[in-house]
């Protein structure tokens, strides 16, 4: 993934946050003319760092057997997980004057690494479980999955689950770095003012980075390098 040096924020627990707030994924590997691509559900796997760099650390996942990208993984092999955290529109009608082009703010986080495959039913059924405590945890109502357990473990045939060992990480945090903190300013209030609730988040987002007129701080981690002029993305 293309990373402009102004778009980088170096503390890898955002590049956490990413991945712990945005767990769908997509997994990418080679194929024999264009990448396998698959959506699922990759997490931080139990036992691993919490905070800290990402190098290292396992992530799980799982996908339908039935699926054909399935059968093209090899143990052993290269593979992509690519996050998407939250994104927005930016109209230039946030920008005084000068002739604009319209853009789009977001982050995404992309790891790489090799993928071991999970053949043992019981590791399966602990990828199953964990993935279904986590996500219980963070989005939904408490759910207690112990009356399903014998549910799950009838559908573990159908199951493929990986360990994916992260190599190389990219986070890129898009967040109008390039612009002076009164346009900032403005791109975070139109997300903010968004009827459907959709650009909070990234309007947090930017705010926590140091966007904006909130705060005459660097933005945390960011390298800055005074891209005017540069192609939005």
């Amino acid at each position: 993934m293309f990373v402009p040096s102004h778009y980088r924020i170096q503390d890898e627990n955002w590049h956490r946050r990413i991945i712990d707030g945005h767990p769908l994924a997509t997994l990418t590997t080679n194929g024999p003319t264009v990448p396998w691509a698959s959506r699922l559900p990759a997490l931080v796997a139990p036992g691993e760092p919490r905070t800290g760099p990402l190098a290292g650390t396992e992530l799980y996942g799982h996908l339908n057997r039935a699926n054909p990208h399935w059968k093209a993984l090899t143990d052993g092999g290269h593979a992509r997980l690519m996050f998407d955290g939250p994104g927005g529109f930016v109209t230039p009608a946030v920008y005084p004057g000068d002739p604009s082009a319209p853009t789009w703010n977001f982050a995404a986080v992309h790891v790489c690494g090799p993928l071991r495959l999970i053949d043992d039913p019981e590791e399966t059924l602990q990828v199953v479980r964990w993935t279904a405590q986590c996500l219980e945890e963070r989005f939904g109502a408490g759910w207690d999955q112990t009356s399903s357990v014998g549910y799950f473990r009838q559908i573990l045939p159908g199951v493929g689950a990986f360990r994916l060992r992260v190599e190389e990480v990219e986070g890129l945090f898009k967040f109008s770095q390039e612009k002076p903190a009164d346009v900032q300013e403005s791109v975070i209030r139109r997300y903010e003012a968004d009827e459907s609730g959709a650009g909070r988040p990234l309007a947090d987002l930017m705010r926590e980075a140091g966007m904006g007129r909130a705060s005459e701080a660097a933005p945390a981690g960011a390298t800055a390098d005074g891209a005017r002029g540069v192609c939005p993305f």
